[in-house]
């Protein structure tokens, strides 16, 4: 899941300055997960927000709506016209969220970021939530015991560790674990540290092109056909 924090009130304030309607927008899938942007942050954030105005005697109305999904096209569709009828929207999903809701607003409408996004990651204990992919598009956790070389370690080495780690801690933050002693105790447990004898080529950076997009095989043909249309009206324009 996509992992993200709250902006600090004062910042999320200032950003809200100009505007006199400013609607809440809460995201129910990955920020509601990790406390950041769910119906409940919304609704404490909508709190937080109007008091805060309100004791600087600013006349503010603050509303919120929270959606299953703002990456997801039908959701944001469902309450498009109510999004349409303030003068700003303070998104708290995902960078994702925030920037595809504003194209389906048609960018005719102002969507500010409510949260920092932080990285993809998985529950480690309840409130806890750590890094596991960069989305590199070149995986090789078949190689090294799935664990990611280029995440879980700090210098995204891919042929063992750097000479500063010590007793299994990483040089760049001592209480954090080396990632390739992880790698190595996961192929142990395996009995695949064979594995390590292969020297590894320089990690494909290149693998994704940014932006990146993927098309799924099943719509490629519906979107040639559709590029090809709009390709002919372009044309005869």
């Amino acid at each position: 899941m996509i992992v993200a924090k709250r902006k600090p009130i004062d910042e999320i304030k200032e950003m809200l300055k100009p505007y006199n309607k400013v609607l809440v927008l809460g995201c129910g899938s990955c920020v509601a997960i990790c406390m950041a942007g769910g119906e409940k942050e919304a609704g404490l954030l909508q709190t937080e927000l109007q008091m805060a105005f309100d004791m600087d005697k600013v006349q503010k109305q603050i509303d919120t709506i929270t959606i299953l999904r703002q990456c997801d096209r039908e959701y944001i569709e469902e309450v498009k016209d109510k999004l349409t009828q303030y003068d700003a929207i303070l998104s708290i999903a995902c960078g994702v969220g925030v920037q595809f809701t504003a194209e389906v607003l048609g960018g005719e409408k102002v969507l500010l970021p409510g949260l920092n996004t932080n990285f993809m990651g998985a529950t480690i204990q309840p409130g806890i939530w750590m890094e596991r992919c960069l989305g590199c598009g070149d995986c090789v956790l078949d190689e090294t015991g799935g664990v990611c070389p280029v995440t879980m370690c700090s210098k995204s080495l891919m042929n063992g560790p750097c000479g500063g780690h010590e007793k299994g801690k990483c040089e760049v933050e001592r209480t954090r674990d080396c990632g390739w002693v992880l790698i190595y105790k996961r192929l142990e447990k395996l009995g695949k540290l064979d594995l390590l004898k292969e020297i590894k080529l320089p990690k494909n950076y290149g693998a994704v092109k940014r932006p990146a997009t993927i098309i799924h095989e099943a719509y490629q043909t519906v979107t040639t056909e559709k590029q090809k249309d709009e390709e002919t009206k372009e044309l005869k324009k």
